[in-house]
């Protein structure tokens, strides 16, 4: 799909890079989102995943394979500002903001409210192998092969990351419901 820009750009090509990354950039922002759940540290692991990708661009065999390689980048530089975000935030609460990134008109608000609760109290490493394979569509191999994991710690990734975010769904839930019974 690109293998000419990557070629040229592996020749030093700046230039093909930056069609390159305009090409893929909006994809890769959606999924560090998704992963991060924080616009601006996903912009900021987008910028270091694509800094990486420029550097590292001449180690990259294949062609054809560019976005399954940027896209292990990009989960490393996810991980990376997860990390920072631990180690700065002290007790700092985000609020979030919509943003543009594709409202899912099949939830209502409180589903997606409910969703997003859910999806916060996973770890980053369980949020991006659910990224990769619900938003993405990836088998488990492509999901492992892109987040640098072995097939089967993946599987047990998605498999541990599914049940958790159920099981925060239904705490929700029961305790909404719980709430709403209380007579007033």
């Amino acid at each position: 799909m690109h293998d000419g820009l990557v070629e040229q750009a592996q020749r030093g090509d700046a230039e093909a890079f930056d069609s390159l990354a305009r090409l893929v950039g909006d994809r890769c922002l959606a999924i560090a989102v998704r992963i991060l759940r924080d616009t601006d540290l996903a912009e900021d692991a987008v910028q270091a995943a694509l800094i990486t990708a420029w550097t590292e661009l001449r180690t990259l065999r294949d062609p054809t394979r560019f976005e399954p390689w940027l896209h292990r980048i990009l989960s490393n530089a996810c991980y990376a500002e997860a990390r920072l975000r631990r180690r700065w935030s002290g007790g700092v609460r985000l609020i979030p903001v919509a943003g543009a990134y594709g409202p899912d008109e099949y939830l209502t608000v409180d589903d997606r409210d409910l969703l997003e609760r859910a999806f916060r109290r996973l770890t980053v490493e369980q949020r991006a192998v659910l990224v990769f394979h619900h938003y993405l569509g990836l088998s488990i191999s492509e999901v492992a092969a892109r987040t640098n994991l072995p097939i089967g710690t993946a599987k047990s990734r998605l498999h541990h990351a599914t049940r958790a975010l159920r099981a925060s769904i239904e705490a929700d839930a029961r305790s909404t419901a719980d709430f709403q019974e209380r007579p007033a």
